[in-house]
């Protein structure tokens, strides 16, 4: 009977002993989410690794891209490594929530729908969509004309939205490659994609038989998307004041004129 009454008291001091760390802030859900990655050493980034020449593998099949070289600049002014893990768009999104990944970094445009469920950092690119068909296509020229037509794109990706939101049945696809070889094998009617992205898939393949149709006239901001919550605040903190560093000394406009051409990193 005392055995069992020690066992029974023992048991409730560490309860009581978990209880306190939480409410101290203690425990690791609770803790503070910068101090987590700078004592662990490691920043998580998801990202595609599909979709050039933001996320992509060279000949070698290294993981490069603008996207790769911006997260390993911010892991730096973080003072930590950094840890890249691919996956399937609607995966990284999945993986942010459950904590698995510390952010998503792969040219991910800040939505009204987007930014009620996360945390953005400041922008550090401005993109146009284009609406892009196969070149002797002349009935879709805007992008009303998708309204019963099939595009293909990424799975809830904003370029899938947008296409739905004009009236089109989307065909979700992996990559960019995927979506032009459907466009040029005349198996959907359109696909939309960013603009630079476009114009190097181009550059690589300069006789695809495709075209931009339309572009939108507004630009879109390309952010990093967070958690929420005030564990979070200071890593989110963190991570704006590394890209303000980045755009200030010129190095976030270095890294986008190499992979497309132009600074997309100034509205």
């Amino acid at each position: 009977m005392k055995k069992k009454l020690g066992c029974l008291l023992l048991t409730g001091l560490m309860a009581l002993n978990l209880a306190a760390c939480g409410k101290d802030g203690q425990d690791a859900q609770g803790q503070d989410l910068l101090q987590q990655i700078q004592d662990r050493g490691t920043l998580t980034v998801a990202m595609e690794g599909t979709w050039a020449p933001w996320t992509y593998h060279d000949e070698n099949d290294n993981l490069v891209g603008f996207d790769v070289e911006v997260a390993r600049k911010i892991a730096e002014k973080l003072g930590v490594e950094v840890n890249f893990v691919e996956g399937e768009w609607d995966g990284l999104f999945a993986g942010l929530d459950s904590g698995r990944y510390d952010m998503v970094v792969n040219g991910v445009e800040i939505t009204d729908e987007r930014a009620e469920k996360y945390d953005f950092s400041e922008p550090y690119g401005y993109i146009r969509t284009a609406l892009i068909v196969a070149d002797d296509n002349e009935e879709i020229k805007t992008f009303e004309d998708l309204s019963g037509k099939t595009t293909t794109n990424s799975m809830a990706s904003t370029y899938m939205t947008l296409a739905e939101s004009y009236g089109a049945t989307v065909t979700p696809v992996d990559s960019l490659d995927q979506t032009l070889d459907l466009v040029i094998a005349g198996r959907v009617d359109a696909t939309l994609n960013a603009e630079v992205s476009f114009y190097d898939y181009m550059n690589v393949h300069p006789d695809a038989p495709v075209k931009v149709a339309a572009l939108t006239e507004d630009a879109s901001h390309v952010s990093i998307p967070m958690r929420k919550g005030e564990e979070a605040a200071s890593f989110r903190a963190a991570v704006d004041q590394a890209i303000r560093e980045l755009k200030e000394s010129g190095e976030l406009g270095e890294i986008s004129v190499k992979y497309f051409g132009t600074d997309i990193t100034r509205e």
